[in-house]
């Protein structure tokens, strides 16, 4: 993360319809920067200039190129400079890239969300079972969806997490075609929900769902768990280092 101290201002001139691998230049130069580390950039187009072939571009509506200047700039330590400096090369083709020596007095700040983001993060393992129910879109719990009643009954059963997929092709036990066409009548999709938790949580709610799934295929399938998530330990110890 970007300090207080001296730094260096990268600023790099390309037109916005110069190409890399198909994609625009400073778009592909923004990833770049984007996936190396580096603290902030920022994308700015012009609206009059010229360059090295001494072609005007401008944001007239009488001339007819649209090939207006772009600029994208970026304040890094000398290193990490040096470090994406060749692929920038690279990237910025026939541009102009300039260097600055600069220093930076008070550097951003993440927001707080931005922070609990980039927490140390904490790796955890172990077995579970992956439960998958396939049911109709058209399929009803007391007046409601019922995949939507199905959500809202694993959230008060404390299920971990679910997803619910919509299918664009299918058929169940009645041999009926559901599909996703708005030439066909039927609006009845095929509808999945995918969950992974424990066993013993899954088995005490199987009885919540013989008594709302009517008309459907349950699944159940052994996984082993691998998730990552933030390390609060290691944060409420820097924070009782602080104070």
């Amino acid at each position: 993360m970007l300090k207080e101290g001296p730094a260096k201002k990268v600023i790099i001139y390309v037109g916005q319809e110069h190409q890399y691998h198909g994609q625009s230049v400073y778009s592909a130069i923004l990833n770049f920067l984007f996936f190396h580390g580096i603290s902030g950039a920022n994308v700015v187009r012009g609206i009059a200039g010229f360059g090295a072939d001494h072609h005007l571009h401008t944001t007239r509506i009488e001339v007819l190129t649209q090939d207006l200047p772009i600029k994208v700039e970026f304040i890094e330590t000398a290193e990490k400079v040096e470090e994406v400096l060749p692929k920038l090369r690279e990237l910025a083709g026939t541009g102009l890239i300039e260097i600055q020596d600069t220093r930076v007095i008070k550097p951003a700040e993440a927001s707080k969300k931005e922070e609990q983001e980039h927490l140390p993060s904490l790796k955890r393992q172990g077995k579970a079972k992956l439960m998958r129910i396939y049911i109709g879109e058209n399929d009803k719990w007391r007046g409601k969806p019922l995949h939507m009643a199905l959500i809202e009954s694993m959230r008060a059963n404390d299920i971990a997490g679910a997803t619910v997929y919509q299918g664009v092709l299918g058929y169940g036990a009645n041999r009926r075609i559901h599909k996703d066409s708005a030439l066909h009548l039927s609006h009845d999709r095929p509808v999945m929900l995918s969950v992974v938790e424990t066993e013993e949580k899954l088995q005490t709610f199987f009885p919540v769902l013989d008594e709302m799934i009517q008309q459907g295929l349950i699944v159940l399938s052994d996984v082993d768990i691998i998730k990552y998530t933030h390390n609060f330990a290691v944060v409420e110890r820097r924070k009782e280092a602080r104070s």
